[in-house]
């Protein structure tokens, strides 16, 4: 292989390793933790076969002819307000047309730069494209917003990203100290496997109340757990590929399962969604990927 060879190669499987948008899992019963899949990059799909990005997911406000356009640059912190923002594609006009990508049109997520606040919403849309969120904050400082969606017709998804200030006093602060155990209303999550930087990585998450493994839990936009990674510094999203898809109707657990593929060592923010006693849970982990 030449050098020009090597270095389209090489360009090619760095943009590779990042996607858009957020995991789906699936939870299974009782027992040893579910094994890998044998298809590493997702039932159905090859290495050929996934989208190659060029920039990491999350950090550009434009991209493939469309822009996030945030019409709300400030909220204020510890009280509920509305968060209102259009994408446009490329001539400029509102976008009205979404295919459903995990039972919704868009999925908005908000997370502070110090990756301590975290939301994952389901804005609705006006007629003219106008998209509108009300949105709790529970500290000042600065946000980034990531918009999650795929425009009708489109052959895959895009995150967009934009920043927001939250006004108020304002109180540095860092995420906790990387730990394999959080608790978050009631439940203790623990999670099983590592980062490697450069490498696909198995993630399971492992439900649990007052000690004993919870075998209840419910399907939450079509699947028994979402997974949203970001890095610290950048907040760029990491690629992270759902290990199965939830049956409606059907409880399952303790265990949630993904494939994230880490681009570099650094420290991480993990943020799972899951639905046990009719509520959302959001468990939220630092890692540092090797």
């Amino acid at each position: 292989m030449n050098p020009l060879q090597k270095t389209a190669a090489f360009t090619a499987a760095l943009a590779a390793v990042f996607g858009a948008a957020y995991g789906i899992g699936a939870a299974v019963g009782p027992g040893s933790p579910p094994p890998r899949p044998a298809a590493a990059h997702g039932e159905g799909h090859s290495a050929e076969s996934e989208p190659i990005h060029l920039t990491p997911a999350g950090l550009q406000v434009s991209e493939g002819g469309y822009t996030l356009d945030l019409a709300t640059r400030t909220l204020p912190a510890g009280r509920a307000g509305t968060l209102r923002f259009t994408v446009r594609d490329a001539h400029g006009d509102p976008v009205t047309a979404y295919e459903t990508e995990h039972t919704k049109k868009l999925h908005l997520i908000l997370a502070s730069r110090e990756l301590t606040a975290f939301r994952h919403l389901h804005p609705t849309r006006a007629a003219d494209g106008t998209w509108s969120a009300q949105v709790d904050l529970p500290a000042a400082g600065a946000y980034r917003v990531f918009a999650d969606f795929r425009p009708a017709g489109a052959a895959e998804g895009l995150t967009l990203g934009s920043d927001l200030t939250v006004t108020g006093r304002y109180t540095a602060a860092a995420p906790p100290p990387p730990s394999a155990t959080t608790s978050v209303d009631g439940y203790t999550v623990t999670l099983g496997g590592s980062l490697e930087a450069g490498e696909e990585s198995d993630l399971t998450f492992t439900v649990r109340r007052a000690g004993e493994p919870v075998q209840s839990l419910q399907p939450y936009l079509g699947a028994y757990g979402h997974l949203v990674a970001l890095r610290s510094g950048d907040l760029a999203y990491l690629h992270v590929h759902p290990h199965d898809e939830a049956e409606e109707g059907r409880t399952s657990g303790p265990y949630i399962s993904f494939a994230a593929t880490t681009p570099s060592a650094g420290t991480y923010r993990l943020f799972l969604d899951f639905k046990a006693g009719g509520t959302v849970h959001t468990a939220a982990f630092t890692v540092r990927a090797r």
